[in-house]
């Protein structure tokens, strides 16, 4: 039960970084993205998603 936190915050970091990786940006920002996301999970995935660029939406 301690480890659902952990795994949520995983999860979620992998979901901001798949769409990272999928937004037009240079590769540059996106390894900056991904760096900040791995680096800081928690305070990362926040910054992301309030500053972040976002996925391609079709």
């Amino acid at each position: 039960m301690e480890y659902i936190f952990g795994i949520i915050i995983f999860v979620l970091d992998v979901w901001a970084i798949a769409t990272v990786i999928n937004t037009n940006e240079t590769a540059g920002t996106k390894l900056l993205w991904i760096v900040l996301i791995a680096v800081l999970p928690v305070l990362g995935l926040l910054i992301w998603y309030f500053a972040g660029p976002r996925g391609n939406r079709a």
